[in-house]
């Protein structure tokens, strides 16, 4: 290939330099692809040039497009997100929803630095459009995924050759300092318990408190327990919310990993406890007659009907303020039932195992949270090795 030569032309009363330069073929139609660019001095357009067929030759240059950062994000998302989880797709199209409102029409190649940094700063001010007042800060964490995805999208957008650097790369977040879980202690779980004494929804909540994930009690059927046995499996069908446009929708799947499902052994109270919610829907179902749904789930509403991990959410938090117990998340129960085995001197992998992990070492490295309490069996080791 010749090298491009600069040429001086006319354009009006003015001397501009003109150079015309291959960078390439197209891929559909096999033909070689130019692009030519014109400076009012010579010397900025040598320097162009030597950048342009130094980035040619080393199959970084980005020819001139005029795709947009919606139209790049549509194809990303749908690359990034193919195969995965309903889930999955929807926390990746709503965490990309704040940068397409602020420059989702500019021409990708015209997106700088700056334009990220003020994206970053008007979500940390103002950016709040539900979960709270609109118009407020979100959460370094909320910056945080969006910001994270759009580094992602744009480090695919260079390695297409799209842009020739990610301009996201150097904008930073602040970072939010971990919520520390405080689960319930026993005495908690056991005051909670005692006010659920009769209650409609008290072996579902009993489910959250042998540490079964609230997607998992959703989902659950009666087909999956053996009382007979004493055996409940867990995780073959879980129930969660997909946040959308339209608002939530389930979806149901298996667990993430093979060990997600699992065949737990039921605590005698439980047994009890989902035998008489076992009568009671067959009562619910005569009085109800051809009102009734046959879901087959566990967790049904009085005329047969599904729940959705919302539904039971706000229940729970009606009974914790009736007991008068501290609000926790249904999944620091979790964290509860969790941290109460560990410390009750049940095996770290086998609690692990009861929870549904993969990593047999994640519940002492994430879901055992002991207290001052639990500490102080330390304190009486140690006492015996000072003497």
């Amino acid at each position: 290939m010749a090298q491009p030569k600069i040429k001086p032309i006319r354009v009006g009363d003015r001397t501009r330099y003109r150079w015309v330069c291959d960078i390439g073929t197209d891929p559909k139609t096999g033909k070689r692809k130019q692009i030519t660019r014109t400076f009012d001095r010579r010397k900025d357009a040598e320097a162009d040039l030597a950048k342009t067929l130094h980035d040619v030759g080393r199959g970084a240059f980005a020819a001139p497009t005029k795709t947009t950062v919606n139209e790049f994000l549509d194809t990303w998302v749908r690359s990034a997100t193919r195969g995965k989880a309903a889930n999955t797709v929807a926390n990746c199209t709503n965490a990309l929803k704040p940068a397409r409102e602020r420059f989702g029409h500019l021409p990708l190649q015209k997106l700088t630095t700056v334009h990220v940094e003020d994206l970053v700063d008007w979500m940390l001010t103002s950016g709040r459009k539900r979960g709270g007042q609109p118009g407020t800060g979100l959460s370094p964490r909320s910056v945080q995924l969006t910001l994270s995805r759009l580094k992602s999208a744009l480090d695919s957008a260079v390695h297409r050759r799209l842009v020739e650097f990610n301009v996201a790369a150097p904008v930073k977040c602040p970072t939010q300092a971990k919520t520390k879980r405080e689960p319930w202690t026993p005495e908690e779980v056991k005051s909670f318990l005692a006010s659920l004494a009769g209650h409609r929804l008290q072996a579902v909540l009993l489910l959250s408190l042998i540490g079964l994930r609230p997607a998992e009690v959703c989902g659950l059927r009666w087909s999956d327990i053996d009382l007979a046995a004493g055996t409940i499996a867990v995780g073959d069908n879980t129930r969660t919310i997909v946040w959308g446009e339209g608002g939530g929708k389930v979806e149901e799947k298996g667990a993430k990993t093979e060990a997600g499902k699992r065949k737990l052994p039921l605590p005698a109270p439980v047994s009890a406890a989902l035998l008489a919610f076992q009568t009671l829907q067959a009562d619910e179902k005569q009085a109800a007659e051809e009102a009734y749904t046959e879901s087959g789930y566990v967790l049904v509403d009085e005329l047969g009907r599904p729940c959705r991990t919302d539904w039971l959410r706000r229940r729970a938090y009606k009974l914790m303020d009736a007991a008068k117990v501290r609000r926790v998340r249904l999944y620091d129960a979790r964290h509860a039932c969790l941290t109460y085995l560990r410390m009750s001197g049940v095996p770290g992998p086998i609690v692990s195992a009861w929870a549904g992990h993969a990593d047999l070492s994640m519940a002492d490295r994430v879901y055992v949270h002991p207290n001052t309490e639990d500490l102080q069996q330390g304190r009486d080791v140690l006492a015996k090795l000072l003497g």
